[in-house]
């Protein structure tokens, strides 16, 4: 409900052209499943590049260092998510599992999840349907007591998605 409300009150104030929906599509003791849905004025052929621009859309209060200019992302099999720290080092947010057009596959296991999950998969999908680019992030969480992630994992990957989608209409109109 949280997201929900998020995600409108962006559009109203104009930051978001596109629709966006959220759902907790799973969740028992031990696992959830979130899912999120939207469009994009995108071209297919940008929106990896754009996903892979962590640095440009991701919230920096969900960093460690509180600077999203320290993530970087790259997209290639085996690609870390990492974020430079202060004394230089890197930090392994997720690796990506592989890079294909209209999907990407990341083993993610962000913030807490990291000691918690023991499967933390983020699929990213993207593919013009009718002369539209839809855009899906399914984030599968396993592990003893995740379930009661749900909830607060839900709103920092709902505001994840709403932002990248942001990012890729800026670019749309950028072109």
């Amino acid at each position: 409900m949280r997201i929900l409300i998020f995600v409108v009150a962006l559009a109203l104030a104009g930051l978001v052209t596109s629709p966006v929906a959220a759902e907790v599509i799973s969740r028992s003791e031990n696992a959830f499943t979130l899912k999120f849905e939207g469009t994009t004025r995108l071209d297919p052929t940008e929106v990896a590049d754009a996903f892979s621009e962590v640095e440009q859309w991701w919230d920096p209060a969900h960093s460690y260092t509180g600077d999203a200019a320290n993530l970087s992302l790259a997209l290639e099999t085996g690609g870390c998510w990492c974020e430079v720290m202060p004394d230089g080092s890197r930090f392994d947010h997720g690796r990506v599992e592989s890079v294909a057009l209209g999907e990407l596959r990341l083993h993610a296991p962000f913030g807490p999840l990291r000691a918690m999950a023991t499967r933390a998969d983020l699929v990213v999908t993207y593919a013009l349907v009718n002369g539209v680019v839809r855009t899906t992030w399914t984030f599968v969480v396993e592990g003893p007591g995740v379930g009661a992630m749900a909830d607060p994992v839900d709103g920092v990957m709902g505001g994840g998605f709403t932002r990248w989608t942001a990012h890729m209409d800026a670019r749309a109109s950028a072109l």
